[in-house]
């Protein structure tokens, strides 16, 4: 039996703060200090989050990790791939070709490109070497939650 993680939102807190996207590019920055990461790194960490504002609900978006993701499927160069003992669906910017029908197929919208270097970046990797997901940790108001599911 393994254990799945994903990152769900509760749309009745989620206040769109944007905290999630702040804390999410703090862990993937160079310097992991806030300043630092913001006023001085070039290129610019980037979120691999996105929120989606349509008041009065806001929500974050972030990569769900698909049982069968179709972004591992439809990738030409095989950047994309799904570890199969954590679930966790990766992004190898060394293979990556920058065609972004990763990008065109994701059902969440939840991967970003990255137009500085024309490669997809910006996708979640819920925080590998963290306990919990930056973004879980630093919400406010709880409204992600970090879901274990056995399968």
């Amino acid at each position: 039996m393994r254990v799945l993680k994903r990152i769900y939102v509760n749309q009745e807190y989620c206040i769109g703060c944007g905290l999630c996207e702040i804390y999410c590019s703090l862990q993937h920055s160079k310097s992991r200090i806030l300043i630092k990461a913001y006023k001085k790194e070039h290129p610019k960490p980037l979120s691999c989050i996105r929120i989606d504002k349509c008041l009065p609900i806001s929500f974050s978006v972030q990569c769900r990790h698909c049982e069968d993701p179709p972004c591992v499927i439809a990738c030409l160069s095989g950047a994309m791939t799904k570890d199969e003992k954590s679930g966790i669906v990766a992004h190898n910017s060394d293979k990556c070709i920058g065609c972004w029908t990763c990008l065109m197929v994701c059902p969440f919208g939840a991967i970003k490109m990255d137009t500085n270097r024309k490669q997809v970046t910006a996708k979640c990797d819920l925080c590998q070497d963290l306990e919990n997901p930056s973004c879980v940790e630093n919400c406010p108001n709880e409204a992600l939650i970090l879901e274990e599911v056995s399968v």
